[in-house]
């Protein structure tokens, strides 16, 4: 199998490694690693991830200062070439940050961490990343976020919803999302962030195997495109 990974590593990603494990468990390839002072993405990327972590500490809001760190901007201009790009956690904050995707991600609701796994519906199974899925089918996933409170206003939201870019939907109330949405696409469909994390469930060990069809989706569809 031909698949090249990258995973990019801010000042404070503590998921990093996770995201890493999960690529290479599923792909058979070793995820290349990044760092975010780097100006250049390695060559022939088929694949970006933006692991979860709380870089710079979250200072000034969560994912603000990744979004301008070198490597963003070649980031950025990949995802503008059609290269998938998943943002996880702070790695969805990041591409909200960096205008890869509409909206933010506010302190949730109830001023808490939380730290378990929830359900999802999955609303679009049409995309790259969500194709392994069933319209509608409910997935178990861990959440970990302090700042998981999608927001965005209300021509935005209707726009994500037409449009069928709302990727997951939170399938109990969990930190206030707006319209308790988990995860966004953007309009090309090869931006991916979601606040969930799938890399924690790619094996029945974890409680869950339910991520596990995201990569397994992603890279089949990317080796066989």
């Amino acid at each position: 199998m031909s698949f090249r990974s990258a995973v990019v590593t801010f000042p404070g990603s503590n998921c990093d490694r996770d995201l890493a494990v999960a690529l290479e468990k599923v792909s058979g390839t070793p995820a290349l690693r990044v760092w975010h002072g780097d100006a250049e993405l390695p060559e022939k990327l088929d694949f970006i991830a933006l692991p979860g972590g709380f870089s710079y500490g979250d200072y000034l809001r969560s994912g603000a200062m990744a979004a301008r760190s070198p490597i963003m901007q070649a980031v950025v201009e990949a995802a503008g070439r059609g290269v998938p790009v998943l943002g996880i956690c702070n790695g969805f904050q990041v591409l909200t940050e960096s205008g890869l995707l509409p909206g933010a991600l506010m302190r949730n609701a109830n001023q808490h961490f939380i730290c378990r796994t929830v359900q999802l519906s999955v609303e679009n199974s049409q995309s790259l990343f969500t194709a392994g899925y069933e319209a509608g089918q409910i997935v178990h996933i861990p959440v970990a976020h302090h700042d998981g409170n999608y927001f965005a206003d209300e021509n935005t939201l209707d726009r994500l919803e037409g449009e069928g870019r709302v990727a997951f939907r939170y399938a109990e109330t969990v930190n206030g999302s707006r319209r308790d949405i988990a995860g966004i696409l953007n309009e090309a469909g090869n931006v991916l962030g979601m606040m969930p994390h799938p890399e924690r469930a790619i094996e029945a060990e974890h409680g869950s195997s339910d991520g596990r069809a995201m990569f397994e989706s992603a890279i089949r569809g990317l080796v066989e495109a």
